[in-house]
């Protein structure tokens, strides 16, 4: 294996060699006319586009989720990026609706406009979460009219040193927790019932509402504007300023840009290009070809990339495939992508000539604060999704629609569940029966993640579904022991068993577990899975890690003896420390 081993400056010298892409000569710029972007398009063999929305509904939009009704929330930013002096703040949360189903939004709301430089909106619990600077809002509206009548803040600490590295990037989670991301510049020191939880760097969060309790994951990228999970609930990141492609992220993994740390794993295509957002496409609509790749859109080259990803060890290797849309147009600026209800791809296009705010004026003319697009990319010949009726659903049907094959459909389920009785949802999971044609494993899973989204874990299924046949599932039975491991009985022995398991990846998430466990053995454990596998970098990263982080537990012994099965398991622990 190559570990990447950073002395301390690391990362101010890989941004001084970064090369800057400057853009202070340009003049030519592009014809803002619809007809111009779409003579720009080139698309995948099959794709066809057509414009969703633009200006004056939305201008500059920078995040977008949909809620369960099938109506798309956009943040829109002509503000960005700062606010001049006496200026008025004008960036909205936007409510898009296509009433007659002809795929163009024929409805705007501004369900919120008093908001300064938000980067991200997420509907959910009622209302939507909103990135606003600082500080993590709920909105709500109270009356009925799509207008937030109910403001709350809900986090604040977040540091805002830099408007492009806010927190961003808000997305639920199969488990019903609301993730989000941070970048490099950004120092937070966010106030929790828990205690003060600190990032000061890039990096990705897990919150749940319900309890306040929010936790880092993971540390490192640059600019990590996007986060997506595939079917088994793995979560993959993009940097909009590292050009590592596609992150493999696990609980504890440092990767490109983490301030301080000595060590970082690589990106799964080192080398590519710089990617604002991620998203898995999934669903009927869409070619088998195209099915579970990743759509990451290049910004800085007016395209969006994909990937495919095959296993490889604890990790995946990822591979380019044809671009999905590229364009010659120069202002075509994609920065968010995400499956819709009807089974088509979605694109937030931020129309701007200049990206840049590093090496151009904030007040520079040339910067494009009216113009905003949101396009959609169907397939002739296939018949789009119909779309679901999510809000309406009773909890059995809920738990029935977890199992469609639109990735959509299963996260707007698993948000409506998180607005039902956590009772009536429990007797509805306790009925469900894996449908024909879907895997029952998954099924189990997919149960335990609705429990999960009420707060309502099952510790007991999960540890049964370590002995899963399938290895995915009982890394992703591990991953839902890990949020609560240090308060759940049977999970150090469930560790202990996982850690020698056929497959790395199962064997990672073992030692994540047993990395939030009090334990004195955790350490002895967890060198047990250097043994039996090819070990990668992935799974070496997390060894190394709880041998760092609890080094307490084993390094006093080290004085009379070793305290492990062999020299070599003592070697590598000294090792790890002093590295």
């Amino acid at each position: 294996m190559n570990r990447t081993i950073l002395p301390p400056l690391a990362t101010a010298l890989v941004l001084v060699a970064a090369p800057l892409a400057a853009q202070n000569g340009l003049r030519d710029i592009p014809d803002t006319a619809v007809e111009a972007q779409l003579k720009a398009f080139k698309l995948i063999e099959g794709a066809k586009i057509n414009l969703f929305a633009h200006e004056p509904a939305v201008a500059n939009p920078t995040h977008m989720n949909w809620d369960a009704r099938g109506r798309l929330w956009v943040v829109s930013s002509p503000l960005y990026p700062h606010i001049q002096p006496g200026q008025e703040e004008q960036d909205k949360i936007v409510i898009l609706e296509d009433t007659d189903g002809d795929g163009v939004a024929d409805k705007h709301t501004d369900f919120a406009t008093n908001l300064h430089i938000p980067t991200a909106v997420l509907p959910g619990d009622g209302g939507c979460y909103v990135a606003n600077s600082v500080e993590v809002l709920f909105l709500r509206d109270t009356d009925g009219d799509d207008v937030a009548d109910e403001r709350r803040v809900v986090l604040s600490g977040f540091g805002t040193e830099d408007t492009h590295h806010l927190v961003h990037t808000f997305r639920w989670g199969p488990e019903g927790m609301l993730w989000l991301n941070q970048s490099i510049y950004i120092h937070t020191h966010l106030e929790t019932p828990y205690g003060v939880r600190r990032l000061l760097g890039g990096g990705m969060w897990h919150y749940r509402p319900e309890t306040r309790r929010a936790e880092v994951f993971m540390k490192g990228l640059v600019n990590a504007w996007g986060h997506a999970f595939d079917t088994y609930g793995q979560s993959f990141m993009t940097d909009g300023a590292g050009g590592q492609g596609i992150n493999f992220v696990f609980p504890r993994s440092v990767v490109l840009s983490s301030p301080g740390a000595t060590r970082i794993l690589p990106g799964l295509n080192p080398g590519q290009p710089k990617h604002c957002g991620v998203e898995f496409l999934t669903g009927g609509h869409l070619p088998d070809a195209l099915q579970d790749a990743m759509a990451a859109p290049d910004f800085r080259g007016n395209r969006i990339n994909l990937f495919k990803l095959t296993d490889n060890g604890s990790a995946y290797t990822s591979t380019q495939i044809d671009d999905l849309v590229t364009s010659s147009h120069g202002a075509f600026r994609p920065i968010d992508v995400k499956m819709g209800p009807d089974g088509a791809v979605y694109i937030a296009d931020w129309y701007n000539p200049i990206i840049q705010h590093g090496e151009v004026d904030f007040r520079d003319p040339r910067r494009d604060h009216k113009h905003g697009r949101i396009w959609r990319v169907t397939f002739d010949g296939r018949e789009l999704v119909k779309k679901p009726e999510i809000a309406k659903a009773s909890e059995a049907e809920l738990l029935s629609a977890l199992n469609a094959p639109e990735g959509w459909t299963r996260n707007a389920a698993t948000v409506e569940l998180r607005t039902r009785k956590p009772e009536v949802v429990l007797a509805a999971i306790a009925a469900a029966k894996a449908p024909e044609g879907v895997d029952a494993e998954l099924f189990e899973i997919r149960k335990l993640w609705a429990a999960q989204s009420v707060n309502r874990f099952d510790p007991a299924a999960a540890i049964t579904l370590t002995d899963a046949q399938n290895p995915k599932i009982r890394a992703a039975a591990l991953r839902a022991l890990y949020y609560d491991a240090a308060a759940t009985d049977g999970v150090l022995a469930a560790a202990e068993r996982a850690v020698s398991d056929p497959n790395p990846q199962v064997r990672l998430w073992a030692v994540s577990v047993l990395a939030q466990l009090d334990s004195p053995d955790t350490v002895k454990i967890a060198l047990r899975a250097l043994d039996g596998v090819p070990v990668d970098d992935f799974l070496d990263f997390a060894v190394w890690s709880i041998c760092r982080e609890h080094a307490a537990r084993w390094k006093p012994a080290t004085t009379t003896g070793n305290p492990f099965a062999t020299p070599a398991q003592l070697l590598y622990a000294v090792r790890a420390l002093n590295e």
